[in-house]
């Protein structure tokens, strides 16, 4: 649907402020849809990526300082996160032999398990973009990635 019918607004200052609008108005829907699709599994796409950060570091374990540099969303609490998902025994953490005041992180067998049933409802997420093609899809990716140049 045309961002003007989704917040009824017809006339914008220019093409760019309503770039800028659509931009901050999808990644809120998206954000919304992500945050609907893990509520079944008990996590917020936040403790979602940082998971994932874990996966790709596996077996290693990770600091709660490489998690938020990694983080997609930069204003998240990492430590607040990391405990949440300790709770829920999706991680482990351990003090850092070379720094004691450092935490390590490590995804248990738990939390790959959750991910491998996640990664099975990719179809899931492919859904949201049935609209567009892979060529709009990589166009869209260089247009985003030119953006933040």
């Amino acid at each position: 649907m045309e961002l003007e019918k989704e917040i009824q607004q017809s006339k914008f200052q220019n093409e760019y402020q309503k770039l800028l609008l659509n931009i901050i108005f999808t990644a809120s829907w998206l954000n919304l849809r992500n945050t609907q699709r893990f509520k079944p599994y008990g996590i917020s796409p936040q403790q979602y990526n940082i998971l994932r950060i874990l996966r790709g570091q596996h077996p290693k374990s990770a600091t709660v300082t490489l998690l938020t540099e990694r983080m997609l969303d930069k204003s998240s609490n990492a430590s607040r996160l990391v405990e949440k998902l300790r709770v829920k025994q999706l991680l482990d953490r351990c003090e850092c032999p070379e720094d004691r005041r450092a935490v390590n992180v490590r995804i248990t067998d738990k939390g790959l398990a959750l991910l491998q049933k996640l990664d099975q409802t990719g179809d899931d997420i492919r859904k949201d973009f049935t609209h567009i093609s892979e060529e709009e899809a990589k166009l869209v990716n260089r247009i985003l990635d030119g953006i933040r140049e």
